[in-house]
């Protein structure tokens, strides 16, 4: 799972896996959830995210991670 924010667009994506979006749809006002050919949700996108979101402080809690990166570089596009 990939947490990225383009500040310059003010938009945080969330990215549950690598592959590619076949379909988008809107469930609330500026959240969008993207599908892929099996209907699987794979990722979300939540636009004017610092107005709805605490973007100051992420938690993790129990998460059975084996490799956690940190990056504080732009990301380049979703």
């Amino acid at each position: 799972m990939t947490l990225q924010y383009f500040s310059k667009a003010d938009m945080l994506y969330i990215k549950f896996a690598e592959t590619v979006s076949t379909e988008s749809e809107e469930v609330s006002p500026g959240v969008v959830l993207d599908f892929n050919e099996n209907k699987h949700v794979v990722g979300i996108e939540i636009e004017d995210a610092s107005k709805l979101i605490d973007l100051s402080r992420l938690e993790v809690f129990a998460m059975p991670l084996s490799n956690l990166v940190l990056s504080e570089k732009e990301p380049t596009k979703v």
